[in-house]
């Protein structure tokens, strides 16, 4: 089998796949994005060559992109087996790929009260949900405590830091590009 030919096949399963998840027939899919029914049952079953001014429709019709439609599916390792990386007090575990999901960073920390405090700033939001012990959420002027199982959201525009209240705490953060430059990259982070 050509690497052109598992790419057509693995396009033709996403199609099939998006439009059965969404619970429409051929007929459905095929009125939403302007095909005939039969063109598109072609597409589907590799009876029909699949063309670029056809698939920026199917595309659009199942609210996805086409980048997403014809990425490749080789799959590397699914499984990431992160390493710590420690400073004093922070111990981080990054739990997505080197790329990120949807340009996120996924990261487990475990923040111990030592830690320096130092309230930072850069630009985007930042996201954790607690998973045991409660953070000391210094946001401004205010003094928040996030406990297991709740979630914090916050413009990080405004000058913070997320800390451990009297014990360890471990948190799952998920970060943009300019988040996860300013907590796991550099010591004056969190």
């Amino acid at each position: 089998m050509t690497q052109e030919s598992d790419v057509d096949s693995v396009i033709r399963q996403r199609i099939r796949s998006l439009r059965v998840a969404r619970g429409w027939s051929l007929d459905s899919l095929a009125a939403r994005c302007g095909l005939s029914t039969s063109t598109l049952s072609r597409i589907e079953t590799g009876h029909r060559r699949i063309a670029l001014d056809q698939l920026i429709p199917i595309s659009r019709a199942l609210d996805t992109t086409l980048d997403a439609l014809v990425e490749s599916s080789a799959d590397e390792d699914v499984v990431i087996r992160p390493q710590p990386g420690q400073s004093q007090g922070l111990t981080t575990w990054i739990l997505s790929s080197d790329d990120g999901l949807y340009g996120k960073t996924v990261a487990k920390l475990r923040i111990t009260p030592d830690r320096p405090q130092q309230l930072g700033v850069h630009p985007g939001r930042d996201w954790f949900t607690v998973l045991t012990g409660i953070v000391r959420l210094e946001l401004g002027e205010r003094t928040i405590l996030v406990h297991p199982g709740e979630v914090a959201e916050f413009s990080t525009m405004v000058p913070h830091a997320i800390c451990a209240h009297e014990a360890p705490v471990e948190i799952l953060s998920i970060l943009n590009h300019d988040g996860g430059r300013a907590h796991l990259h550099s010591e004056s982070h969190l």
